[in-house]
């Protein structure tokens, strides 16, 4: 921890954050410590269901359900920011307006062209 040396855009990550490693108060501690023995109790009884070799029921893994429910409807855990409103600008209306503008200058040229008598019109529908 000593040889870390932070980088000039990025925060220095908690665990390596000193006053945040080492001053922490014994209520901190305490509750870090409730919560990481509450998790290993979790992690404990689910591994006794998955390797119970007589178990005949489902087994639910709570993290797993809410994992396959975020993949399943993307929309309700989707969050709109300034990041997301733009790339869908980007990629939703700006190639609609850059056609749009590509296809209206293409035709404009053509039909001025046309006018003048520099360009012959090869597929003439009215004869």
């Amino acid at each position: 921890m000593a040889d870390y040396r932070e980088a000039p855009l990025a925060t220095r990550p908690k665990t390596l954050d000193p006053n945040e490693y080492f001053n922490v108060s014994p209520d901190q501690r305490r509750a870090e410590e409730g919560r990481a023995a509450l998790r290993a109790n979790l992690k404990r009884q689910y591994q006794t269901q998955l390797n119970n070799p007589h178990r005949q029921e489902l087994i639910e893994d709570p993290a797993l359900t809410r994992w396959v429910y975020a993949r399943a409807n993307p929309y309700t855990t989707f969050r709109p920011t300034f990041k997301t409103s733009l790339m869908g600008a980007m990629f939703g209306v700006l190639p609609l307006f850059v056609l749009y503008y590509a296809f209206k200058t293409d035709r404009d040229r053509k039909e001025d062209q046309i006018k003048a008598g520099t360009r012959e019109r090869k597929f003439n529908l009215s004869s």
